[in-house]
């Protein structure tokens, strides 16, 4: 199993722009509990980052042996604002920084329709660098549904742009997210995304979706029974032959940071056969 640590584990589950940790001491904890690369995002180094900023963060890397397996360049496109795609029609920067951090992948966002011509672009754009592009299966875009996300898949048709599976979010979409979700993926899976909920119609949390309205849920440790059942999903991306990152996602600022990355490697470590 290839571990990666989004940094997002030092951001609040609600405060993208904001890191609890450096990334020096996010470095040391993803090495210390044997994690093999970080997923980056802009509360530590984006396409606003200063040139010095940027090379004094590959060097850390580089010392700790920790290459990023991800990169999501700005805030709007996790915060998945009606900004998110503006990213799409001016990639150039990005692809800049993700070649500067030496990143092969790059999330984006897409909204609308009229996302998707762009999204060919900077598809075509990212492969003369020999780079590729993905997006979450995230709610209040393209990808919230199983059918939809393939229809918009095939439609960018671009061997170089796929997808983050992401359990959590299909979910609060009412999607199936097991074995069957991961095969008619397969072709598509560039990433690994693993947070946990549970859905509680009192949880103190609500996602708004397109396609059932607002949905209530309690974010839980990963580690924690009652959510994500993880272990079929493992096997599942096993049996596509997935050989991809699967990326620790979970938001923890909250929940204690240290505790959040030591337990979070070793629950998904407790049930993989390539541990």
């Amino acid at each position: 199993m290839k571990l990666s640590l989004s940094v997002r584990v030092a951001e609040k589950f609600r405060a993208k722009r904001e890191a609890n940790l450096t990334l020096e001491q996010l470095a040391i904890l993803a090495t210390r509990h044997g994690y093999k690369a970080l997923c980056m995002r802009a509360s530590q180094i984006g396409t606003h980052s200063r040139p010095e900023e940027i090379t004094a963060a590959r060097t850390l890397l580089d010392h700790y042996q920790l290459p990023v397996s991800m990169l999501t360049g700005d805030f709007p496109i996790p915060e998945n604002s009606e900004q998110g795609p503006d990213a799409l029609r001016n990639i150039t920067p990005y692809l800049d920084l993700a070649e500067q951090l030496g990143a092969p992948l790059l999330r984006v966002c897409l909204k609308t329709d009229e996302d998707i011509p762009w999204a060919r672009r900077a598809s075509d754009e990212a492969a003369e660098r020999n780079l590729r592009l993905a997006h979450q299966c995230h709610t209040r875009s393209l990808f919230e549904e199983i059918d939809r996300s393939l229809e918009v898949l095939k439609s960018i048709d671009r061997s170089n742009f796929g997808l983050i599976y992401e359990p959590a979010n299909l979910e609060l979409c009412a999607q199936p997210y097991g074995l069957q979700t991961i095969r008619r993926f397969a072709p598509y899976i560039f990433n690994v995304y693993l947070q946990n909920q549970v859905l509680n119609p009192a949880g103190p949390d609500t996602l708004d979706t397109w396609c059932r309205g607002p949905v209530p849920f309690r974010q839980i440790p990963l580690w924690e029974d009652g959510g994500i059942d993880f272990p079929p999903l493992i096997d599942a991306l096993a049996a596509i032959s997935y050989q991809g990152h699967i990326t620790i996602h979970q938001a923890s600022a909250e929940l204690g940071i240290d505790a959040a990355i030591r337990e979070s490697a070793r629950h998904l470590k407790s049930f993989s056969a390539s541990n």
